[in-house]
């Protein structure tokens, strides 16, 4: 019989959890990426210790995808977080739970698994082409620049794993938009997502503080009340913690204009048990001093409170503790798209089917951020786009089969 020529469009963690899946089915897989190299944001990702997965209850993890969440849950359903721990471990990756639930290699690298990984799919007959940019179709063909000028491909069936909006330099410039566009799939625009967003800080504040951490807070939005720590940047906020609550922040900014972060400088102490430790201060004391021996806040901390409420020097205990427990951090805008750490926006889920075919282009199938969806970090996105990839994959089989 035959063997089915299946292009896959982009190198990324969809494109090449869809060619493992597909080369298994005796499939001709080649996968095509622009850059010179395969999988450059997931070893970008890597740098800071390759977050694969998350350990919390499934039922949690899977929520945690907001609008999308119900047209997903097939693909998480069948490529849990245990799967990808599973998976990781048989490309001999070992992965530990950190403190935050997380789940890291314990090698704390992208390398070793993504070299694993590229030698299991050549031995499973996967050819891998770089430097091969998509331009779009020739009738039903796909068309390509090369190092060695255009290239028209024939294939059976086509994946698309383009990835998202989010640094562009690594390959995700969302160049493929027009294309679409012109085929009749329903695009949503592209927004930043888990990104900074820019504060008006006043000069000597970001010069002096530019770059200082603010540890053991908590922020709220309407994505709740959330530990963590985040970092005053010359130009706002950045940090885990900034992206937790970025969508939160981003979508009232969009509609309404506005939009602020509330900060608990403090959260191990009671309101009440504040206002009493700061009323017990010496009044002839320096503000600093006050701040200091009554709650416990110096260096950016008693910076930032003063940064943001001016009046905190001449405020009660009550007024002072309450400032101190919500202080609101009111942000512009977010900060570039090609600066976020993913994007929001992408294909629409009603432009696809239940397989994630493009029901405008029978045979073409999209996954990975290049959807409409998002999440925050933690190892959701990267599961996401694994679990996306093997539906699409099942998707391609059943559709060559019939």
């Amino acid at each position: 019989m035959k063997r089915s020529e299946i292009a896959i469009i982009g190198g990324g963690p969809s494109g090449l959890m869809a060619a493992e899946i597909l080369s298994l089915q005796n499939h001709s897989v080649t996968v095509y990426d622009s850059m010179p190299t395969v999988a450059r944001k997931f070893l970008l990702a890597g740098k800071s210790g390759l977050n694969i997965t998350h350990s919390e209850d499934f039922q949690r993890f899977a929520d945690r995808f907001g609008a999308s969440s119900e047209r997903l849950r097939a693909a998480l359903d069948a490529f849990t977080p245990a799967d990808v721990c599973a998976w990781a471990e048989g490309l001999g990756t070992e992965t530990f739970v950190g403190s935050s639930g997380r789940v890291f290699p314990k090698a704390m690298k992208a390398s070793p698994l993504l070299r694993a990984w590229i030698r299991r799919l050549d031995a499973q007959g996967v050819r891998i082409l770089t430097r091969h940019r998509w331009t779009g179709f020739d009738g039903r063909a796909l068309v390509f620049d090369t190092p060695d000028g255009r290239k028209v491909v024939h294939s059976d069936a086509t994946l698309l794993a383009l990835g998202g909006a989010s640094y562009p330099r690594l390959g995700s410039d969302a160049g493929w938009l027009a294309v679409l566009n012109d085929v009749g799939a329903d695009v949503a625009e592209f927004r930043p997502a888990n990104c900074g967003f820019d504060v008006d800080w006043s000069a000597p504040f970001s010069e002096r503080f530019g770059g200082e951490a603010l540890k053991s807070v908590t922020a709220t939005s309407k994505a709740g009340t959330i530990p963590g720590e985040f970092v005053i940047t010359r130009h706002g906020i950045e940090g885990s913690l900034v992206y937790a609550h970025a969508a939160h922040l981003r979508d009232p900014l969009q509609t309404q204009g506005t939009a602020a972060l509330q900060i608990d400088l403090v959260p191990g102490r009671t309101g009440d048990r504040l206002a009493k430790d700061l009323a017990r201060q010496d009044s002839k004391m320096s503000f600093s001093n006050r701040l200091r021996k009554g709650a416990g806040l110096a260096g950016v901390k008693s910076a930032l409170l003063r940064e943001i409420a001016p009046e905190a020097p001449r405020a009660d205990p009550k007024a002072l503790a309450e400032l101190i427990k919500s202080l609101p951090i009111a942000v512009l805008r977010p900060r570039p798209i090609a600066e976020a750490i993913s994007s929001a926006g992408g294909v629409r889920w009603s432009t696809m089917d239940d397989a994630y075919m493009l029901k405008a282009l029978p045979g073409i199938f999209v996954a990975g951020e290049m959807i409409d969806w998002e999440a925050p970090t933690g190892g959701y996105l990267l599961t996401a786009c694994f679990a996306t990839g093997r539906a699409a994959a099942r998707g391609i089989n059943a559709w060559l089969r019939r």
